[in-house]
């Protein structure tokens, strides 16, 4: 599947990167070349993550550290 990643990080500002990958976690570790999560604080997003399927665009943010519990 093909996913577009945006890097947030203010430290290192580009242009999104198109990846193939199987998740949008597993596109943004290839991107970033760190571990990502679904749940976060806000402080801690690093990217956003765009893919196509069945005609509807979908995204997800990911953060570089889970919310604890």
């Amino acid at each position: 599947m093909q996913f577009q990643v945006f890097d947030l990080r203010p430290e290192t500002p580009a242009p999104p990167v198109e990846v193939e990958a199987t998740s949008p976690e597993d596109a943004a570790r290839k991107v970033l070349g760190v571990d990502v999560f679904r749940s976060g604080r806000a402080r801690d997003s690093i990217a956003r993550v765009y893919w196509q399927t069945a005609g509807s665009k979908n995204m997800v943010r990911l953060y570089s550290k889970p919310v604890e519990r």
